[in-house]
């Protein structure tokens, strides 16, 4: 038997692709699934994609109950903002859990304040592997904050970039359009498919959206121990898709001088593939080809390409990946396998569904 791992907010989309993705793994059994609003409802009747795992065909969300939680080696908690927090507080501190959720992600009380109307948790170790140090401050953290989706693609594409100098950090912009799927699964009128399909949206615009302060935290050249010329300074704008999921953001800096006098687009694919060649879910992809969503659809990978804008003088940096799976549960299974011991990429794949 493997260990044993619980769910808190299973009942969620994030929450089933993690069931999904647990179904398959080689060295986890899945223990305790709690959903408070579907407490006492069959499992599979919430994600019937999940009929015939055995001991899901025959499983009931429980409340969220820390004692039930606790019977496990490890818990995911994919819960609303602000709740995480509340449970974890009731957790015994011998239980490993990974959450999901915005509330340990901020190391900056202040920069909490301004986005959330709870107070302030704390933060843990970030979960972003591939992200320099990352991997050893999550093997040795008993707690982790996964990333945001948004986050995870727009500081995939521009950290490599910022580490090396080539970008201005104090001057980046950020266009990313999102899957339905990333709002969860509570009924709101502007989700409905009758508005959805066929159109396209902006939302939370002018700076306003919860993943602004995320991205500039961890972009930020002097978290990597590197000297930062000027502060950080995103401007973040979301849109939503008529998809189901996945995330496609367009990621722009101002190119320092030494890109602009260099080889231009050379230099920051030699970045961008010094940072991740050796890494198995992030791939940079073959000049002129650019990233799409439907190529990483149910797969742990991002994709990302960068080209030099001469005439803006900026560098453009497209991410595409599924913001269920590296930008929510498939990064916590990828963290979940670092803090266990286990192979990184178990129980996951860079290969996405097609067509």
């Amino acid at each position: 038997m493997g260990a044993r791992v619980a769910v808190a907010g299973a009942s969620g989309y994030a929450g089933g692709e993690l069931l999904r993705l647990l179904t398959g793994h080689p060295d986890l059994e899945i223990g305790p699934l709690a959903a408070n609003s579907s407490a006492g409802q069959p499992v599979t009747a919430a994600h019937p994609h999940l009929t015939g795992y055995p001991g899901l065909d025959d499983a009931i969300f429980a409340g969220t109950d820390p004692d039930v939680l606790a019977d496990a080696d490890l818990l995911f908690t994919a819960l609303p903002h602000g709740e995480s927090a509340q449970l974890a507080a009731h957790l015994p501190d011998h239980l490993r859990v990974i959450d999901l959720g915005a509330d340990f992600r901020l190391a900056d009380p202040g920069a909490w304040e301004r986005y959330y109307p709870t107070p302030y948790a704390g933060q843990w170790a970030y979960g972003l592997p591939e992200l320099p140090g990352a991997r050893d401050a999550i093997k040795a953290a008993p707690r982790v904050a996964a990333p945001g989706c948004y986050a995870t693609a727009s500081i995939l594409a521009l950290a490599p970039l910022l580490a090396a100098g080539l970008a201005d950090p104090a001057d980046i912009v950020i266009v990313a359009a999102s899957g339905t799927s990333g709002a969860g699964r509570s009924l709101r009128p502007g989700l409905l498919a009758t508005e959805v399909m066929g159109s396209m949206s902006a939302y939370q615009v002018g700076g306003v959206h919860r993943h602004t302060p995320e991205i500039e935290q961890n972009i930020d050249p002097e978290r990597a121990g590197l000297p930062a010329p000027a502060s950080v300074s995103v401007s973040f704008t979301p849109t939503l898709a008529p998809m189901p999921r996945g995330i496609l953001a367009t990621c722009t800096a101002r190119l320092r001088e030494q890109a602009v006098a260099g080889s231009g687009t050379g230099q920051l694919r030699d970045a961008l593939r010094a940072a991740y060649d050796a890494e198995p879910f992030v791939h940079v992809l073959p000049e002129d080809r650019w990233p799409a969503t439907g190529a990483t659809l149910g797969s742990n990978a991002a994709h990302l390409q960068v080209a030099a804008d001469p005439h803006a003088g900026r560098a453009v940096v497209v991410c595409a990946l599924d913001n269920l799976v590296k930008g929510a549960a498939g990064q916590a299974v990828q963290i979940a396998n670092l803090m266990l011991d286990l192979p990184e990429t178990a129980g996951l794949t860079a290969h996405g569904v097609a067509p």
